[in-house]
């Protein structure tokens, strides 16, 4: 479950008053993006075109969103055994650039059958059937995900906060089960089109620790400069 920035975002990009800035439960409307439904559809279609004609879809936030999240994990000197889980997994785009780089401990999650099966099939055709993909909602794991160097979300937690049945208690659980999942000084990388650096900092104040903004591309506005895309990272903290 990743997201298509311009398909998902609610807001003008990114870009607002300080003041508005509070992570307020009531800042999205509720959305189909935000549902399993939409995305087992979605990746039903990719993975019948993948078979088809060999094409692995769309790179959610595009490829550049992939390339610094690379450079990052490189200026920061992320070991290749590293363990690195990839919440919301999508096509697996990610899951083989992250291989192609020599990432060698990978695992792929996403709670779309249809995206864990174009996942696999993506990886295979790359000879990478080493790399795990497994059906999981990261939101109902059951402590399963426990003890990784680098979470990597594109999209997944956007999506959560769409979701039209409980996105306020999804967007808490999302913080919980993350919490869990990456062990003490390991780190959490977050690529957004819905939510500012500001609110990303107040939502994962708890446990997190804010490391560094990496550089998306920005846009100016009513006199005001924004970002169509928000990209952070944090390290565990207890």
């Amino acid at each position: 479950m990743e997201v298509r920035a311009e398909s998902v975002k609610q807001k003008s990009g990114n870009a607002s008053d300080p003041g508005d800035d509070r992570c307020s439960d009531n800042d999205f409307g509720p959305s189909i993006l935000g549902t399993k439904e939409y995305w087992e559809e979605a990746y039903q279609r990719e993975l019948e075109t993948f078979t088809d004609i060999g094409d692995v879809g769309e790179i959610w936030f595009g490829e550049e969103s992939m390339s610094r999240v690379l450079r990052w994990m490189d200026k920061a000197k992320i070991p290749e055994d590293a363990s690195v889980l990839d919440i919301g997994t999508g096509n697996g785009a990610f899951l083989v650039e992250l291989a192609k780089q020599g990432y060698s401990n990978l695992t792929g999650i996403d709670y779309s059958p249809a995206s864990v099966e174009l996942s696999r099939n993506v990886l295979k055709a790359e000879d990478l059937t080493d790399v795990p993909v497994k059906e999981m909602d990261f939101l109902n794991c059951q402590g399963e995900l426990k003890g990784f160097d680098v979470c990597i979300d594109k999209g997944t937690f956007d999506a959560i906060s769409l979701n039209p049945d409980d996105s306020t208690d999804g967007k808490k659980l999302y913080v919980q089960t993350l919490k869990d999942a990456v062990k003490d000084k390991g780190f959490f990388v977050i690529t957004s089109c819905n939510w500012t650096k500001e609110q990303l900092l107040e939502r994962f104040s708890e446990g997190f620790e804010y490391v560094q903004e990496l550089p998306t591309p920005s846009f100016q506005f009513g006199g005001k400069t924004g970002n169509s895309v928000t990209a952070l990272i944090f390290k565990r903290v207890h």
